[in-house]
């Protein structure tokens, strides 16, 4: 598949655009697909015909400049979100837990998706302890059950950054993690998906996450215990992974919860959170709401 970045427009009927350096293109009308989780659905054998409409359509009078463009998550209905805890060694040092045998897996609910620009909130009197990760994303491609990792990659259609936030005091109440990274708008995704075959090797990649400006995570997928393709081939062996499912890979050190003295997300701040070769994920924090 050419080499291309998908993106939302928020607001949108039929969302799926084109993107490509600080030009924006919509997609609907020119590929036929509403959103780019239809195109991922409808398989590979669709895609290059979409990518040359995609690149049609960036140098026609349809594209517009990126920075007027409002912006939503980047899939809207992945059959499952999965995340794996614990996969960064820096992130073990830091909270001092045995290093994972096997890929740690939790789900986050559907409710739990947010775009880029959008408020990240809680109901009010429920968590006072909400702290950020930075992950590297992976989206599924086509149906894989018992791939293995060598052959995993090419079941991928492409990346995008995700920001799991995570209510801490509700995740360590529970003893298990759904409930506290499932609320409503946890689960950031964007600013694009970009395909594989444009990304390259997942390893390797520098990921970063500020808040307000200030740096609070600063690593590179190097430091994953598990990399991406063994995560997809375990993943594979367990359940069937569907077109379009969301996978994030785990988050490096300098989450808030683990910092001396701890420090939360707060009404008024601003999180970034980037990936090298994706871009830059940006979310107002609104903080709790009655």
């Amino acid at each position: 598949m050419t080499p291309m970045r998908f993106a939302h427009l928020a607001a949108s009927d039929t969302p799926l655009a084109a993107v490509e350096g600080e030009a924006i293109a919509p997609l609907a009308e020119a590929t036929g697909f509403a959103t780019l989780d239809e195109l991922i659905a409808a398989g590979p054998d669709s895609w290059p015909a979409a990518t040359k409409a995609a690149s049609e359509a960036l140098t026609s009078a349809a594209a517009r400049p990126l920075v007027d463009a409002r912006l939503a998550a980047p899939l809207r209905q992945p059959s499952k979100i999965i995340a794996i805890g614990l996969n960064y060694m820096d992130h073990i040092r830091e909270t001092g837990l045995p290093e994972p045998k096997v890929p740690l897996l939790f789900a986050k609910f559907l409710n739990s998706l947010a775009g880029p620009e959008e408020e990240i909130w809680w109901p009010a009197g429920l968590t006072e302890k909400v702290d950020w990760e930075v992950e590297l994303t992976a989206v599924v491609g086509r149906r894989m059950r018992d791939v293995a990792p060598a052959d995993a990659l090419d079941g991928i259609f492409g990346y995008t950054v995700g920001n799991d936030i995570s209510a801490r005091d509700l995740q360590f109440s529970d003893e298990q993690w759904v409930r506290g990274k499932s609320l409503d708008s946890f689960c950031p995704l964007g600013p694009v998906v970009v395909t594989a075959d444009e990304f390259g090797d997942p390893q390797g990649k520098a990921l970063s996450l500020r808040v307000d400006g200030a740096a609070k995570q600063t690593s590179n997928t190097a430091e994953m215990i598990f990399d991406t393709a063994t995560i997809v081939s375990f993943l594979s062996h367990n359940f069937t992974l569907e077109p379009g499912d969301v996978i994030l890979t785990g988050t490096p050190w300098g989450c808030g919860g683990f910092s001396d003295p701890p420090e939360f997300l707060a009404a008024g701040d601003v999180v970034e959170a980037e990936v090298e070769g994706i871009g830059v994920l940006r979310n107002p924090v609104a903080g709790p709401r009655g």
